[in-house]
């Protein structure tokens, strides 16, 4: 996340994430899933723009009309824990600027929810670390504590139990973001649960050297073919991308989204010109971008 100050306003840029590797481990007793994920933030951000108010009041407003700004809003829900969790009695507020698509396996509302925290714990000075942070965060989600450690991280737990690790060069990708969104829970309940999970230790190698070529033989995200089973269209895409001869292609958390890997700047260009054509006979959006 970027945080800058403009006049009165605190803005932060809350990027977008992909899964590199995306294991389920076992069901909890809780009902939830262990997993162990490598994340990587990209370049595609959702924009906040925050303004101190003398009341606790909280109002959002949001350029996309179709998302809540209510209480259930990941925003709003995470000022609000915030102000509890300090006894502050200022409030805020907070326009949303939405670019990453929703229900797409990008974690773009948990990115909104870390960017709040941090956002107002600038503009309350309430003086919070960035570790204390993190661990409310988690209260609220398990993708949120990943974005108070980008550009990289391995996760466990539900994703929430976060180890950054270094990212040695950028890594470039064209993300293929179809219409639809799939719903995180109606995954999760479809997944086949392994009898023996696979390791992650050759993709964290892979990563730790920065071999573009290994990473990609090493990504695995257990969650695809749950998503495929679902909604057929995600493996229609998955298959477009791999003949557009990418170097890896994989679906990102729970979907709907699919990303291809790709070995350069150059390399991503030409495979979402080759895809480009296609936009005209199915309901995608294509963007080029990078890590964080």
């Amino acid at each position: 996340m970027h945080i800058s100050t403009y006049c009165d306003d605190i803005v932060v840029w809350a990027p977008a994430k992909a899964n590199l590797f995306l294991e389920v481990v076992r069901k909890r007793p809780d009902g939830y899933h262990e997993i162990a994920t490598l994340m990587v933030a990209v370049r595609l951000f959702d924009t906040l723009v925050l303004r101190a108010a003398a009341t606790p009041a909280l109002d959002l407003n949001c350029s996309d009309a179709s998302l809540s700004t209510g209480a259930d809003n990941l925003v709003v829900k995470a000022a609000r824990l915030l102000q509890d969790r300090m006894s502050c009695k200022l409030g805020a507020s907070i326009r949303l600027i939405k670019r990453i698509p929703m229900a797409a396996g990008l974690a773009g509302g948990s990115s909104d929810a870390a960017a709040t925290l941090l956002g107002l714990n600038r503009l309350w000075q309430l003086g919070m670390p960035l570790s204390d942070l993190a661990n409310l965060s988690a209260e609220l989600g398990s993708d949120i504590p990943f974005f108070f450690h980008t550009p990289a991280a391995w996760c466990t737990g539900r994703g929430e139990i976060v180890t950054p690790v270094a990212l040695p060069r950028p890594l470039h990708f064209v993300l293929l973001c179809p219409s639809f969104g799939l719903a995180t829970a109606r995954v999760y309940q479809n997944v086949i649960v392994p009898s023996a999970p696979m390791s992650g230790a050759g993709l964290q190698d892979a990563f730790a050297k920065g071999e573009v070529d290994l990473i990609a033989k090493s990504m695995h995200n257990r969650l695809q073919l749950a998503a495929e089973a679902i909604d057929s269209r995600v493996a229609e895409y998955a298959r477009m991308l791999a003949e557009a001869a990418p170097v890896g292609q994989l679906m990102s958390g729970s979907g709907s989204t699919l990303f291809a890997l790709c070995r350069s700047a150059e390399d991503a260009n030409r495979i979402a010109a080759s895809l480009t054509t296609r936009t005209k006979a199915h309901d995608f959006r294509l963007i080029v971008t990078r890590t964080v």
